[in-house]
């Protein structure tokens, strides 16, 4: 790529340090308002006058819409580049939070999850795509992993300040604090991103509607595509649903904690998240051929954790559900093992769409959690009962072993898949090269 003009060179100079530090903070600012519900939960079955299966078609809205527009955004992203899906995706969550701010009534509730959601979906990918054109290629796994764990900051903001807001300031100050926030994000990285070090080429020429297609379906081919799928689904929805809705109720419902400390644990696990995932990038680094080791490991521990947490006799002593959001937090990290087999197992021009197919398999599983939990508990609660008892939250998070048996199949199916194919790509070339399973 060649510069072109004084603002070409312009750009050039700019830092590639300054537009990735800037990029990473729009999302940081995304995982915030994403989290912000997961923290007044409570708040809002109360503002709303709704029971737990409502509430959690809150966070549906705002994870479907997540889900389903991973796909078009990474089409968008290709046509528009980087800058103007980050503004658009900023300007959007500004005016979901808009809404929730100022919403009585249920249904622009859930058009303000909507519009945080559709936000969201554009703008980690868009990240992505940055580093991609900024950096040189061996430095993308480290950042794309420090992408997704720096980004889980965000998580803490939604977490101790904003209750703290909420109770002292009352809910639309709250809300509209966090429209603010992301206003005053926006503004910066209109004036500082740029997609490319080149001006010239910000936007590649959009694909017609066969090339899409056949873009799609040349990702979705590869078993690398579908075992990161799976990846996502299977490590990521636990700690995901835990910390954006019901992970809070749980403990100041069920386990009895403060609201003061319930936020503190959640803020633990989004600082355990960013010890973990250094760690995660380099052992996937030093050992690529036994990632799926990992993601086994991951799932298996968090499975096990659960495990003793739903059945300990009467409510959890606070050093285990230390360990539990702990553990939790390796989760997120666990997750971005997907994306590094979508980028080993397809060409540099799929990489969008095979980015784009893994991002929705964990969110589908969020949602499918979601969902679940709100049922069992309207349904485990006793009729008359304002909050629902522990046993209503074991019950419903109980439903997380049938995802988990599901995710670990599908993984160890496309896994061995995965390994075929290379054998036989190896075999036809009869060169060794760098395995991706």
């Amino acid at each position: 790529m060649t510069a072109a003009g004084p603002s070409a060179a312009r750009s050039a100079r700019r830092p590639a340090a300054l537009v990735y530090a800037v990029a990473l903070t729009a999302y940081l600012v995304a995982v915030f308002q994403r989290s912000t519900l997961g923290v007044t939960g409570v708040d809002a079955a109360d503002r709303f006058h709704i029971n737990a299966s409502a509430l959690a078609t809150f966070s549906v809205a705002q994870l479907a819409v997540y889900a389903a527009m991973q796909v078009p955004v990474g089409v968008l992203l290709d046509r528009f580049g980087s800058r103007r899906l980050l503004v658009a995706g900023g300007a959007l969550m500004v005016a979901g939070q808009l809404c929730f701010a100022v919403a009585t009534d249920v249904r622009l509730a859930i058009v303000a999850r909507v519009l945080v959601g559709l936000g969201d979906a554009m703008t980690f990918i868009s990240v992505l795509r940055i580093v991609a054109f900024w950096f040189p290629g061996r430095r993308n796994p480290l950042l794309v992993q420090l992408t997704g764990t720096v980004g889980q900051l965000g998580a803490v903001l939604g977490a101790i300040p904003l209750v703290a807001l909420l109770h002292h300031a009352g809910w639309t100050p709250a809300f509209l604090t966090a429209a603010a926030l992301g206003t005053t994000v926006l503004l910066i990285v209109l004036v500082a991103v740029r997609d490319t070090p080149h001006t010239g080429h910000n936007a590649a020429v959009a694909p017609d509607l066969r090339g899409v297609r056949r873009q799609l379906a040349e990702a979705w081919a590869q078993p690398g595509t579908r075992l990161g799928l799976w990846t996502h689904f299977v490590t990521q929805f636990s700690g995901s649903v835990f910390a954006l809705l019901w992970g809070y109720p749980f403990l100041v419902q069920g386990q009895g904690l403060s609201p003061t400390a319930a936020a503190a644990l959640l803020t633990l696990m989004t600082m355990v998240t960013l010890v973990c995932g250094p760690v995660i990038a380099h052992l996937c680094a030093r050992h690529s051929y036994h990632r799926s080791v990992l993601v086994f490991a991951i799932t298996a521990a968090t499975a096990a954790i659960w495990a003793v947490v739903l059945a300990w006799p009467g409510r959890a002593p606070y050093g285990l559900l230390v360990a539990l959001v702990v553990v939790l937090a390796v989760n997120g990290p666990g997750s971005v093992i997907g994306f590094d087999y979508a980028r080993t197992a397809n060409p540099v021009h799929r990489i969008g769409s095979a980015t784009g197919i893994v991002n929705v398999g964990g969110f589908v599983a969020s949602i499918l959690l979601v969902l679940a939990v709100g049922v069992v508990l309207d349904l485990a609660t006793p009729a008359g009962r304002g909050t629902p008892p522990l046993d209503a939250f074991r019950w419903a998070f109980a439903v997380q072993y049938l995802l988990w048996a599901l995710g670990a199949v599908q993984v160890l199916r496309y896994r061995n898949a995965a390994r075929r194919r290379h054998a036989a790509e190896r075999a036809a070339v009869a060169v060794p090269a760098p395995v991706g399973t």
